[in-house]
């Protein structure tokens, strides 16, 4: 089993004492043995944290997506806890006198490698808010489920940023935390000196979550697998249609469909297009919340047969076009996504409009898809330097 930062960290636990210091973490901010963040520091000799703060989803993972959370306080420990996901969009970036009176917080959050998984834009303005308060910034680093090495998509155009699209990145963009902490950071120009990565002992950017030996907890209530987090970046964008992506069932983001979808002639389409190391299996389901629910919808499952040949984006982008040129039902949404109201929430998710005006008739999709390569190469040669971990790309110098 690999040590993550957090590992690490309880091994040198001294140098906690006399700190008056928070903890940005959740539900997924365990130890090797399986213990929450801030009970592990204090059964290893550390003070108690002063504050800790929770981000989407709410600290133990409670609430599900855009339900804001409240403050509240540990019931372990009674340690209180700040929401850094409340009723606004200010609520999301915290200012100074949300770290007043700490000399250091930790950063220690799963994150799932995808652009509009919420989590790394809370670390980053976390810190940033930490760092120019005059507090130390430790990242205790953990592993990208997605691996190291894969870069896959478009590089999010400027004027489409969101809290689901805080930064210039591919969708899955093959950094660490505390990769893409460090780069986002020093591009901003915030004074890094405060920060320190606690790296990871053991881990390879080849490495898929099964080989880092670690047990998965899932970081938000809709990723209970790492199975389901390696369709995640593909099956998200149906958050910005009418079509259920399985949230109210036991396999969300593996299931999607509506009452309107035809679940043979999805599965078929969907099977005879070249999606490297997907399958599609017809089926019916009925979400208890979330869209549709109570209702029957036809749709698929969505299998991974070869996790390291798998395009998700790609996957995603064929699903909705198959979707939206098949589907009776199928729409944009049009409500509110993560406080944005006058951008459609796909464009937010892709980062372009590009997709949503090709499937209107108004772009070239196929000239788009083929543009992927050029942001990819562009992404990795500007990221490479802050790479914490090598792998065979980098010694070779293949970009």
């Amino acid at each position: 089993m690999i040590q993550v930062g957090l590992d690490r960290l309880l091994d040198s636990v001294e140098v906690l004492r006399g700190r008056r210091y928070g903890v940005v973490a959740h539900s997924a901010s365990v130890s090797a043995e399986m213990v929450p963040i801030q009970l592990a520091l204090a059964r290893a000799g550390a003070p108690l944290p002063v504050r800790m703060f929770g981000p989407e989803h709410g600290f133990f993972g409670v609430e599900q997506d855009m339900v804001p959370s409240a403050d509240s306080s540990d019931p372990w420990t009674g340690v209180p806890i700040v929401s850094l996901y409340g009723e606004s969009e200010d609520s999301l970036r915290p200012d100074g006198s949300a770290f007043s009176g700490l000399d250091l917080v930790l950063v220690d959050l799963q994150d799932v490698g995808a652009r509009y998984y919420t989590y790394a834009a809370t670390a980053i303005w976390s810190a940033a808010a930490a760092l120019v308060e005059g507090c130390e910034v430790w990242v205790l680093d953990r592993p990208n489920p997605l691996g190291g090495e894969q870069i896959e998509g478009n590089i999010r155009q400027q004027g489409f940023e969101s809290f689901v699209g805080a930064f210039e990145t591919p969708v899955r963009h093959g950094l660490t935390l505390a990769e893409v902490m460090r780069w986002q950071l020093s591009r901003a120009g915030v004074d890094t000196g405060g920060l320190k990565e606690w790296k990871m002992a053991g881990w390879r950017r080849e490495m898929s979550w099964r080989s880092t030996g670690r047990r998965w907890v899932a970081p938000s209530p809709n990723l209970p697998t790492p199975r389901i987090a390696r369709v995640y970046p593909g099956a998200c964008l149906l958050e910005a249609t009418s079509i259920s992506e399985g949230r109210g069932t036991t396999r969300p983001f593996e299931l999607f469909g509506s009452p309107t979808v035809q679940p043979v002639d999805l599965a078929d389409r969907l099977n005879a297009t070249d999606l490297r190391g997907a399958r599609f299996v017809p089926t019916y389901f009925r979400p208890q919340f979330h869209k549709h629910a109570g209702e029957v919808c036809g749709g698929v499952q969505w299998i991974v047969e070869d996790s390291v040949t798998l395009e998700p984006y790609r996957c995603g982008i064929e699903i909705v076009r198959a979707l939206a040129e098949t589907d009776p039902g199928f729409s944009w949404r049009e409500e509110p996504y993560e406080f944005v109201r006058d951008i459609p929430a796909i464009d937010l998710l892709v980062g372009t409009s590009v997709l949503r005006r090709a499937l209107e008739g108004a772009a070239d999709l196929d000239e788009w898809l083929a543009s992927w390569r050029e942001d990819e190469r562009r992404f990795r040669a500007e990221t490479l330097p802050f790479h914490l971990y090598e792998s065979e790309r980098d010694r070779g110098g293949d970009l």
